[in-house]
């Protein structure tokens, strides 16, 4: 999927703290994608459909990626 697909691009409050460690997420008709703040619309975009994304957030918020 083109990256000039995704609109309305969210910052993670998790990266306000951490300028060095921003993401933002934005959205696609059936998608969602993954880009670094830091660059903009120069970042390179992950592409991933809704309910991959739906199950990725799931995990992380049931603490699956914890260090």
């Amino acid at each position: 999927m083109n990256a000039s697909a995704f609109t309305n691009w969210h910052k993670s409050t998790r990266s306000s703290g951490n300028p060095q460690q921003c993401v933002e997420v934005g959205a696609a008709p059936g998608a969602r994608g993954v880009r670094d703040s830091k660059l903009g619309e120069a970042s390179p975009v992950l592409a991933f459909s809704r309910d991959a994304f739906a199950a990725f957030l799931g995990q992380v918020k049931a603490g699956r990626f914890r260090r």
